[in-house]
């Protein structure tokens, strides 16, 4: 006949033990993800209150949730007698398998975190980087969108634009305006001048400290060239700079002032 089972030893050495462990367990789940939920807003907080901004925040938010919710799940496991050494060292390689496999995401992630704490542009910026140039429209965690002039839609890599020269057109509240004109030589150097003042001190865009230069730059090969760098807002450049060559042409044909262009004379020999 089988032998009589101890139901009650059995409960003592096996399902007590159990029963306590899996409840211990979902215990340190349960307070941790609650402590974890209390320290991300908390850490959240403390982010918005010094500025950051709110993608970095979302993103750190993320990633401590992350980090400190697999010690509280290898805590549990622990709890139930799991040997977690060997699933942290797994954890790690593939950690490592993971960040090699993806050098170039995690580099544009790298970039991504400095641009939006460095903030070397905003939105709306008209910006020129990694060879291309547009106006950010939205910056993000792994590339930027620009919109270019002629509007097309420009997504580029934030490792390309950090690891690079950043030009950035509006960050400044005022630009020079730097313009070339040249004129014949038989033509009045003093009388061009004097347009060219007049033509600037005309345009209320124009600022008038830093007051405008404009100075003979070069003597060229077929023209005496003049510097002319006036001073403006950074949202009239385009406009100053397009309406100042027009004024100046439409005035120098009515002044009789010639603008001199690049041409070529040939002499034939007749033969004797």
């Amino acid at each position: 006949m089988p032998e009589n089972i101890d139901i009650q030893q059995i409960m003592e050495t096996y399902v007590m033990p159990w029963a306590i462990n899996i409840v211990m367990a979902l215990a340190i789940f349960i307070i941790g993800k609650m402590v974890i939920g209390v320290l991300v807003k908390l850490a959240k907080k403390i982010m918005v209150k010094a500025k950051v901004d709110n993608i970095l925040v979302n993103f750190i938010g993320s990633i401590i949730n992350t980090v400190l919710l697999l010690f509280v799940v290898i805590a549990a496991l622990d709890q139930l007698g799991v040997d977690t050494t060997s699933m942290i060292a797994l954890i790690g390689a593939a950690g490592l398998a993971i960040g090699l496999a993806l050098q170039g995401t995690l580099q544009n992630l790298a970039s991504g975190v400095m641009l939006i704490i460095f903030r070397p542009f905003s939105d709306g910026d008209f910006i020129e980087a990694a060879g291309v140039s547009g106006v950010v429209e939205q910056i993000g965690i792994f590339s930027i969108t620009m919109r270019t002039g002629d509007n097309r839609e420009i997504i580029v890599p934030n490792g390309e634009i950090y690891g690079g020269t950043i030009t950035n057109n509006s960050r400044r509240a005022t630009r020079r305006v730097d313009m070339v004109f040249g004129i014949g030589y038989d033509d009045d150097l003093l009388k061009a001048k004097e347009i060219i003042n007049r033509i600037l001190g005309e345009d209320d865009r124009i600022l008038a400290d830093p007051a405008p230069t404009v100075a003979v730059g070069e003597l060229a090969d077929s023209s005496v060239n003049f510097n002319v760098r006036p001073w403006c807002k950074t949202s009239d450049y385009w406009g100053v700079y397009g309406d100042i060559h027009e004024k100046i042409k439409l005035t120098f044909d009515a002044e009789g002032i010639s603008i001199p262009y690049p041409q070529m004379d040939i002499h034939q020999d007749k033969a004797a």
